[in-house]
């Protein structure tokens, strides 16, 4: 709300800050300052000030004869045996509407069960004419009953014991590490070189000026690699080499994988998620997934430490499990690999193939990785074939080349089923060009029978313009010539 002030209060406030007048004086006598500006002299509508005062800027000093009011929350006053008209739908209590209930939805509310009536809650009407009191949401909390929620001593006690136990291994490592001797010295003193390196391993911490809303500040951004260092996309210029990514400094692929593993450097970064300690994170993760869909409250950013001893605790469980069905299965068949020992000739065989290997165990020069083998069965002939199922190909069907047959179990007819098909197919071929001839000396009669009678053509009529070869020669020997001395004997 904004007071205007008339034109005597404004050349009265002139002639204050001028010294022509005297200044005004607060409730407690002593002089306001007519320089200080009105938002802040000035009292807000709510205090009901009716004068100006500088009381309000200060902090109040609480009554001692003040009782704060209060009620009591949760408390309950009467519970029904039985569902009244009005009260709330779903729990049956009448100090409220289903609107406004706080408990869990039932299936079926209290209206039409009757059962498990809620009680009437204990409704308080705070008398306070106090601005803060009437806005004051934490009216009648007990702070005991929160303290099952905020557990800081428990968490401050904690702490300071973890930082005490700390404190007690570092001491006890120095007192065991140093005897007063002259390695002791030279243990203790630091290696500046050392230091430099594990700075530039650590990457270096460049101090700089950063741009915020608010102005510069200053920040700290750690560089991806040192100057040294060469760049990803500088390993290999190749254009069809391993793609990089300029936005994220990424390149996933091997940009060398030619190059000799035990001189490289650099494998692409595809390589950290598949080995080390980034193997072990995706290992967890796929386990905390399926634990979480068969039902267990498991979740690695949550709890990790859970999830990671329950992923140790499956590992020992399967390990055991695994052993378990080793031995049962030996016990049962027995182990013939250890009764029996490999001859001297296959353990130490030797072959005319040349293979090197490198330090890992990977092949360098020699021959390649044998292609698997199908798992289906080759060159198995059934039913007096000669060739196996598949080797014959027509008009989108699979067959057997030695018979042409497209029945997969069918017995092999050799060539005399081969001359029987081809006869039974030109037998099929005639039959089906006699069919169409007929056919097509069918439509030329009714053509003609409509072309004598226009009366009889329909008046939505459809002409087909495609003619085949039986269409023309069905035209041609019923075409009349009109030269010819029989058209009419014919006709």
């Amino acid at each position: 709300m904004v007071a205007f002030k008339s034109r005597k209060q404004m050349e009265l406030e002139e002639a204050r800050k001028a010294g022509l007048a005297p200044a005004e004086v607060d409730e407690d006598g002593k002089e306001i300052n007519p320089h200080i500006p009105d938002y802040i002299s000035s009292a807000p509508w709510y205090l009901n000030a009716g004068r100006p005062s500088l009381k309000h800027q200060r902090k109040r000093k609480p009554d001692p004869n003040y009782t704060k009011p209060g009620h009591d929350r949760g408390a309950q006053v009467h519970q029904s045996d039985k569902f009244v008209k009005g009260a709330c739908e779903n729990c049956g209590a009448k100090t409220h509407t289903i609107k406004n209930c706080v408990e869990r939805p039932r299936r079926h509310g209290a209206r039409w069960t009757g059962k498990n009536i809620a009680p009437d809650e204990k409704i308080a009407t705070v008398e306070t004419d106090d601005y803060d009191g009437k806005r004051d949401r934490w009216n009648g909390c007990d702070a005991a009953s929160i303290a099952h929620v905020i557990q800081r001593e428990r968490h401050e006690a904690r702490d300071e014991a973890r930082k005490k136990i700390l404190k007690e291994q570092k001491l006890k490592e120095l007192e065991e590490g140093f005897s007063g001797d002259e390695d002791d010295e030279d243990f203790l003193k630091v290696d500046e070189a050392k230091v430099d390196e594990s700075k530039q391993m650590d990457f270096a911490k460049v101090e700089k000026r950063v741009r915020t809303t608010g102005g510069g500040s200053t920040g700290t951004v750690r560089n991806l690699r040192i100057r040294e260092d060469t760049a990803k996309y500088l390993l290999n210029l190749d254009v069809n080499s391993a793609h990089y990514d300029p936005k994220t400094r990424s390149m996933r692929e091997d940009p060398l994988p030619d190059m000799d593993p035990d001189e490289k450097f650099y494998a692409g970064d595809n390589q950290n998620r598949i080995s080390g300690q980034g193997l072990e994170f995706k290992q967890l993760n796929m386990h905390a997934w399926e634990a979480f869909d068969k039902g267990n409250d498991v979740h690695v950013q949550a709890a990790p430490s859970q999830a990671e001893l329950l992923f140790k605790d499956f590992k020992i469980k399967n390990e055991k499990l695994k052993s378990k069905v080793k031995e049962t299965i030996l016990d049962k068949y027995g182990n013939a690999a250890a009764e029996e020992a490999l001859p001297r000739e296959l353990l130490l065989g030797q072959c005319e193939r040349e293979v090197e290997y490198d330090r890992p165990g990977r092949v360098i020069k020699g021959q390649e990785m044998a292609l698997p083998k199908s798992k289906y069965e080759e060159d198995v002939y059934i039913n007096n074939h000669t060739t196996v199922w598949g080797s014959w190909w027509k008009d989108h069907h699979c067959g057997y080349r030695c018979c042409r047959q497209f029945v997969r179990n069918s017995y092999c007819t050799g060539a005399a089923g081969i001359e029987a098909a081809e006869v039974a197919a030109d037998l099929m071929e005639a039959n089906i060009a006699r069919k169409e001839a007929t056919e097509a000396l069918k439509k030329e009669d009714k053509r003609r029978k409509e072309e004598k009678d226009e009366r009889k053509r329909k008046y939505n009529v459809k002409w087909n313009d495609d003619v085949t070869t039986e269409d023309m020669e069905a035209y041609r020997m019923k075409r009349v010539h009109h030269d010819d001395p029989m058209k009419d004997f014919l006709n």
